[in-house]
């Protein structure tokens, strides 16, 4: 990770073992375990950062493009004289859409059960 060797890993442990003591080792090593947490916690976080950054930035070209390609398409294929594409209003008069299809049959709860003969009194 950083070019740390084996043989230099024990070097550094050996003399960490006798300048801190065998007693006070446990504690300092707890406390750069969490220095090391939070370094790796904020760097995480920036990166999460820069990510979203990013991903907004594409986002944002993307949009461009499909502005620019909508508007393509509208110069190409022009409304016809008379209909309003703007418009809430659907583009069919409510009497000219066809019926809307029937209900399933599976929709239909089902018949009672007769009652069996051993709940008869």
């Amino acid at each position: 990770m950083f070019g740390v060797d084996s043989t230099e890993l024990i070097i550094v442990a050996v003399a960490a073992l006798i300048l801190i003591g065998p007693k006070d080792l446990p504690v300092a090593l707890r406390t750069v375990g969490r220095w090391v947490g939070k370094v790796r916690g904020m760097a995480r976080h920036f990166q999460t950062g820069v990510e979203a950054m990013i991903h907004e930035a594409e986002l944002e070209d993307m949009e461009k493009k499909w502005r620019g390609e909508n508007e393509r398409i509208m110069r190409e294929f022009p409304a016809l004289p008379g209909q309003n594409l703007t418009s809430d209003e659907p583009a069919l008069p409510l009497e000219d859409l066809p019926p809307a299809p029937p209900d399933p049959p599976g929709d239909t709860p089902p018949a009672p059960r007769p009652p069996d003969a051993r709940e008869l009194p």
